[in-house]
């Protein structure tokens, strides 16, 4: 479409400040931004609608359009909200570079024109497949009821030939063709990998459509983004669109068309997203009534109201579980509240669960760079990741409840989700017993709180950890200072590493098969495969060399605790 063509379009709510030289530019997509510098973002040919939050100071506007005119940006639309008129200086960078300038009136809603600009440059470039992209809108505006991304998805199947399916970012389906039993589905492996390759190409700053063979099958992988944001507080939210083809091979036509298509499915992806809203005030009004100390029967009562939204039909209070989650971003300068409440909703869902739906039922908080999820027990069948055997903060009438497991929970995304954090991000996560009254909740809270600390200890770029490992040495050990660790391990070890180095004699392996057996003899000459004589030899030596004493408890706790934080 032309630029000329908005302004004769009234509901678009336009009027032409500058540009009217260049208003047969074609458009070719939109975008909506408030970075200062958006050129990663660009591929050319957009209209760009911006709130003008990048504009600090006059000099901005003339380094903003500059930007837009090296991408080839067709056109640059400002909305009037924020400020009263355009700037002046604004108008003059535009006159410069050449840029037509637009401006929005302060009653049209930016995602209108975006709809409205994918659907005409959709029809032209699609010919009779306007007609699949018009109806997804209709569908999408229409509820849940109508269908969603899938019948999309479908009718690209059989006006194209292409098998699509849209991925949450941890790999997981949300859509697909395939899922409505019109062919074979996606396997979880391959999943997983296209939602690694896409996350780690994201954060590279590589433009999609991404091309990755796994399987013996080429992909071309399509961002579903949120524009005019960080990357970090959206790529481990966004959705993406994985299609069985090589997007390389492609006419320009068919390409805008499956862009057009990314952003509709964007356009569902945000209205689900709104409709977690009473979800996450539940949590919220819940985490702030625990955190203050609130009476339990007020914080009973509001359980009560958050129960029937979480699990309709229930007629029996549920019980409760908690985890904790924290994303950290090196430079801390992007909160990563925000991308741990996203990846909360998306990792507490059964990795074999289809849609979105499935997460409608956990209810997740966040403040400053933590989130907190309220996850109702029992019977949540999106749920898989579970432990029958809870213990902790009031576990007292919950010994029949199934929770979460801190091990599973993370077993399914913990590659991808790698991937998308890159070198910078780091995400730990802390996971609560079950409890069966409000009473317990507070407790529950800490002892997340705490899993997730000892979590945060290790290395890795993805950790867990559960109630469970606080009840053990294994919560002692990540919080002894570095100097501590290291002097206690090196006076113990150092003597029968060295040893070891030197005559190959396995002391260090030895060593820890005996504490293993309890200081049994017998099983550990048998786990070993020595003669008993020999096991007693390099005992012996172990002793020698350290000084220690390996029938004494105190001794075989000293070896035992070296070798744990070693």
């Amino acid at each position: 479409m032309r630029l000329r063509a908005l302004l004769e379009t009234d509901a678009l709510g336009l009027r032409l400040l500058g540009g009217e030289d260049e208003l047969d530019r074609t458009v070719r997509g939109v975008m909506t931004t408030d970075l200062r510098d958006p050129s990663r973002y660009l591929s050319g040919g957009e209209l760009v609608l911006t709130g003008l939050a990048w504009r600090r100071e006059p000099e901005d506007s003339e380094r903003f359009v500059r930007i837009l005119a090296a991408a080839g940006v067709a056109g640059l639309a400002a909305g009037e909200a924020e400020m009263a008129s355009t700037p002046d200086d604004l108008v003059l960078a535009c006159a410069r570079h050449r840029m037509p300038l637009f401006s929005v009136d302060e009653d049209v809603s930016f995602a209108s024109i975006t709809e409205h600009v994918v659907r005409q440059v959709s029809g032209e470039r699609a010919g009779d497949l306007a007609a699949v992209v018009d109806r997804h809108r209709r569908l999408m505006t229409a509820g849940p009821a109508g269908g969603g991304p899938e019948v999309v998805l479908d009718l690209l199947g059989s006006d194209l030939d292409l098998r699509a399916w849209v991925l949450s970012p941890t790999g997981r389906p949300i859509a697909g063709s395939s899922l409505a039993g019109a062919g074979p589905a996606l396997p979880a492996a391959v999943s997983a990998t296209l939602a690694g390759e896409h996350l780690a190409a994201s954060r590279t700053g590589r433009r999609g459509p991404h091309r990755i063979s796994a399987a013996g099958a080429t992909y071309s992988l399509f961002p579903i983004r949120s524009s005019g944001r960080d990357l970090r507080e959206t790529v481990l939210s966004d959705w993406l669109l994985a299609v069985e083809a090589d997007a390389g091979d492609w006419p320009e036509e068919r390409l805008d068309l499956l862009h057009g298509v990314t952003q509709l499915i964007a356009v569902e992806r945000d209205r689900r997203e709104a409709a977690r809203t009473v979800r996450r005030r539940l949590a919220q009004e819940v985490l702030e009534l625990v955190q203050t100390g609130a009476a339990p029967a007020e914080i009973a009562a509001r359980l009560r109201v958050a129960a029937p939204v979480l699990l309709p039909g229930l007629g029996t209070a549920p019980h409760w579980q908690i985890v904790v989650a924290r994303v950290e971003w090196g430079g801390g300068d992007i909160p990563g509240g925000p991308v741990a409440q996203a990846l909360l909703e998306e990792v507490l869902v059964d990795p074999d669960a289809i849609g979105p739906d499935p997460s409608d039922r956990i209810a997740v908080a966040h403040t400053g760079d933590e989130a907190v999820a309220l996850v109702p027990l029992p019977s949540v069948p999106s749920v898989s990741p579970v432990s029958s055997v809870p213990s902790g903060a009031d576990a007292e009438g919950a010994a029949d409840v199934t929770g979460l497991h801190a091990d599973a929970l993370l077993a399914a995304v913990r590659e991808p989700l790698s991937r998308g954090l890159a070198d910078d991000g780091r995400l730990t996560l802390g996971v609560s017993a079950a409890v069966h009254s409000a009473e317990g909740l507070r407790g529950a809270l800490e002892e997340a709180r705490h899993a997730r600390r000892v979590a945060a200890a290790r290395p890795g770029r993805v950790c867990a950890a559960g109630h469970q490992e606080l009840a053990s040495h294994v919560l002692l050990l990540p919080f002894v200072p570095d100097d501590v660790r290291r002097a206690f391990t090196a006076r113990l070890l150092d003597p029968l590493r060295d040893y070891d180095r030197r005559h190959r004699a396995e002391l260090i392996p030895t060593l820890e098969a005996f504490l293993d057996c309890d200081g049994s003899w017998t099983r550990c000459a048998t786990r070993l495969h020595l003669h008993v004589n020999t096991l007693r030899y390099r005992v012996g030596r172990i002793e020698q060399l350290t000084g220690r004493d390996l029938s004494r408890l105190e001794d075989k706790l000293d070896f035992f605790l070296a070798l744990r934080m070693s």
